[in-house]
């Protein structure tokens, strides 16, 4: 898991703009927040953020009082173990796998329960065939509703004297769970991360759609599981539509085959271009070629055409075109 990101190299996205300036997007990979161990690749997921029996009626009375949708967190919580299974599915080499002891009892609030035992954790990871154990500790949710409504009805009480008759529109639904990555071969936790996640609802006569909660809980679910997966950032590169002098029409057809994804044929026009001394266009086809093979994933002959654009031709964008390039050869390494 520790380099398999980096197999992704370069592009999983690729648009280019024509009007005015030339430039292109690319869309770069970068590693996962949290690094799995090698040879992790099943991830075992048990919910033990229930609550017991005797711990129902004050679990009831928090939910009046913060807002939470009553009785609902149990059905919620497993929403966020389906969002963490779903989050990796086509994504990567990560299985999840739901054990025969699927729910446990924690704490059933938002204190954060003890470790569980490791011989515990070897025992339903062994069952499962599990690499290692996920376990959401705790998961408690909240709606902004009653704090709104109240807050419309005081603040119409100060300025009209009256209560006022208006409906809040929207409200906020926030779930907040912790969850730990247990490893039983060498009982560590790999990872704990504590998680408050919002999702904003519009109301129909004053009332959260019934979906509200579950949604909230399942993107939560999506949201985790995202620190163990690749993801993505968006880079823009400069470059020249425009040629000049008796290479004008010549540089325009490689700016069009640019445009199809026809970056081998641009680049075949852009380096002839580049390669005749006389041109009044050179620098600016060398920077059009290296960036090209970029977008090709050859680094190195990025490089290697951006110093010389720059070099060569005084090409003014390739100066900082060429240190970005240094930078990222050396992140390939």
């Amino acid at each position: 898991m520790k380099t398999s990101y980096l197999t992704f190299l370069l592009l999983l996205s690729l648009s280019i703009v024509s009007c005015g300036s030339g430039y292109v997007y690319l869309d770069y990979p970068q590693g996962p927040e949290v690094l799995l161990p090698d040879g992790v690749n099943n991830i075992a997921v048990v919910n033990r953020s229930l609550t017991k029996d005797e711990d129902q009626q004050k679990k009831s009375v928090e939910a009046v009082i913060t807002g939470e949708i009553a009785g609902s967190d149990k059905l919620a919580s497993d929403e966020a173990v389906k969002g963490a299974m779903a989050g990796v599915q086509n994504k990567s080499d990560i299985r999840i796998i739901i054990p025969d002891t699927l729910r446990m009892y924690g704490t059933g609030t938002r204190k954060t329960p003890d470790v569980i035992p490791w011989d515990k954790v070897s025992e339903i990871c062994d069952a499962s065939e599990a690499d290692v154990l996920l376990v959401l500790e705790n998961f408690d949710s909240n709606s902004d509703l009653v704090l709104s409504t109240a807050v419309e009805q005081v603040t119409s009480v100060l300025k009209t004297g009256k209560a006022s008759s208006r409906l809040p529109r929207q409200t906020r639904v926030n779930v907040k769970s912790y969850w730990r990555l247990y490893d039983p071969y060498t009982k560590t936790i790999i990872d704990q991360f504590q998680q408050t996640f919002y999702m904003n609802f519009d109301l129909a006569n004053g009332e959260l759609p019934h979906t509200a909660l579950s949604e909230t809980a399942y993107a939560a679910g999506l949201d985790y599981i995202n620190r163990f997966l690749p993801s993505y950032y968006r880079v823009k590169r400069d470059m020249h539509k425009k040629g000049k002098g008796r290479d004008k029409a010549q540089f325009d057809v490689g700016w069009r085959r640019s445009e199809v994804a026809n970056w081998d044929g641009a680049i075949e026009i852009w380096t002839d271009i580049a390669n005749n001394p006389s041109s009044k266009s050179a620098g600016r086809a060398a920077l059009n070629v290296a960036v090209g093979y970029e977008v090709l994933g050859k680094t190195d002959l990025a490089l290697e055409w951006a110093q010389r654009a720059y070099e060569d031709y005084g090409e003014k964008l390739a100066r900082d075109y060429a240190k970005i390039l240094l930078r990222r050869k050396r992140f390939e390494l």
